[in-house]
């Protein structure tokens, strides 16, 4: 089972960081990857009850990779963790397959009872540099975070959010693909910026039409003194 996760988890590296040239240099230098591996054994401790070895395996591991995984939260296949500094996944999270994050993620709780108050992240999803993800909400499958968006509620799956509040924006193409730091390259509108311009855009049509009418008053009375 480790053998299977390490090989399936070097190779999702190397298919979807373009930066990864070998699999020694992802075995050796990758954080999120020593992250996710030390989470697992503190996983192994925590759900056997031995909870002080889990949570100190655990803050092991944040101190060698700067990323924070609680022990309880439940991570799926091929985890990516971009870079990595910062990153803080909460106790009752869970994470899908394929799921890709940045740098400063958060997956937080809002609430100081021992419930389900942390994010669950569909498959193949992405979430962009500095993003917040938080409460008990769920992310749906290959939807997609905005870098430094925050998410307070649920986000259907397929739908891209960004800002703060997180809002969903228009997303080009309906095929599955890997949008860079949660964000297609394609133009998409943030829909508060989209009834800016179309305010603007009223305003000067409206600003036209009173300067042309403006106009034929002053033509009217001007024939008006001619006569």
């Amino acid at each position: 089972m480790a053998l299977m996760f390490l090989t399936e988890t070097v190779r999702a590296y190397r298919e979807r960081d373009p930066a990864a040239r070998s699999n020694l240099e992802v075995l050796l230098c990758y954080p999120g990857l020593h992250a996710t591996g030390i989470h697992r054994i503190s996983s192994f401790f925590w759900r056997h009850g031995l909870y002080t070895t889990g949570r100190f395996i655990s803050h092991i591991g944040r101190f060698l990779t700067g990323i924070e995984i609680h022990p309880g939260a439940k991570l799926g296949r091929r985890f990516i963790i971009d870079h990595g500094m910062g990153v803080v996944i909460g106790e009752t999270a869970v994470v899908g397959d394929d799921v890709y994050i940045y740098h400063q993620v958060t997956l937080g709780g809002t609430s100081s009872e021992h419930i389900k108050r942390h994010p669950t992240v569909g498959n193949n999803v992405i979430i962009g540099a500095g993003a917040k993800v938080l409460g008990a909400i769920a992310i749906g499958d290959g939807a997609r975070i905005g870098a430094n968006a925050v998410v307070v509620a649920t986000v259907p799956a397929g739908t891209t959010v960004v800002g703060i509040p997180a809002r969903p924006v228009d997303r080009e193409g309906s095929k599955p693909r890997f949008d860079a730091y949660g964000t297609p390259c394609d133009p998409c509108l943030d829909p508060l910026l989209h009834e800016v311009d179309l305010l603007r855009s009223e305003l000067t049509d409206l600003e036209n039409r009173i300067g042309k009418q403006f106009k034929r008053e002053e033509t009217s009375v001007y024939d008006d003194y001619v006569i």
